[in-house]
């Protein structure tokens, strides 16, 4: 566990040093930095997480989710199967932060479900649902999903369009301002490619990072 999160911390310093002192970027003006911990507060511009699609921990899958200091911010551990009903999205302690889970309703459409903290009773009511966008008439769509902030209603919505599989996707709000990005991580002087299993979040100053988080897991649900 220790080697892996000292190889995440050398990792994001690394991307962010080169990224910094890059010419192309205008050097350090900060429009990767912020508070990478809660994205709604403190910071001028977007933050910057690093995303890796495994767990600390042996003999589980999941994610470790690390800022641009190469701290541990969240992280999901999973015993047992891949494709669980629900997965817990929890801070660095340990402390669950977001549970998805998916609907065991017999629909057309299968839908997922977002509840804050961990889900304790069947009478605890959701912040967030998702669908999958399926749409047999117009297979190159752009959408992948939709995310609806509860009470349920179409205007309050975010859109996620793109492509998860190849790690380049935005999320969109009703205004079709983009909120978020998941973005393949790429060393800017080397060009060397980390592949898909570590990727970049990128989250809008004011936009929770945690949900952006949860949005990956209902992705990752989704597609894979």
């Amino acid at each position: 566990m220790r080697n892996m999160l000292q190889f995440l911390k050398s990792l994001s310093r690394t991307v962010h040093e080169e990224r910094d002192q890059d010419p192309s970027n205008g050097g350090d003006d900060g429009s990767h930095k912020g508070d990478d911990g809660d994205c709604g507060s403190g910071g001028g511009g977007p933050s910057s997480l690093t995303v890796w699609r495994k767990s600390l921990f042996v003999g589980c899958s999941g994610f470790t989710v690390i800022n641009s200091d190469g701290d541990l911010v969240y992280r999901v551990d999973n015993y047992g199967s891949h494709r669980r009903q629900e997965l817990v999205l929890m801070d660095a302690s340990g402390k669950p932060i977001l549970t998805v889970s998916r609907s065991k309703k017999l629909k057309m459409v299968d839908y997922w479900l977002v509840f804050e903290g961990e889900t304790s009773s069947k009478n605890q009511k959701p912040i967030c649902r998702a669908t999958k966008h399926v749409n047999i008439m117009w297979p190159k769509e752009k959408t992948l999903a939709r995310v609806y902030k509860e009470p349920y209603d179409e205007k309050n919505m975010y859109m996620i369009e793109g492509s998860y599989m190849n790690r380049s996707c935005k999320v969109l709000d009703g205004s079709r301002n983009v909120v978020a990005e998941i973005r393949r991580k790429e060393t800017v002087t080397k060009g060397v490619s980390f592949g898909l299993e570590v990727f970049d979040l990128i989250i809008d100053q004011g936009f929770d990072s945690g949900l952006a988080m949860a949005i990956i897991l209902l992705l990752d649900q989704m597609f894979l």
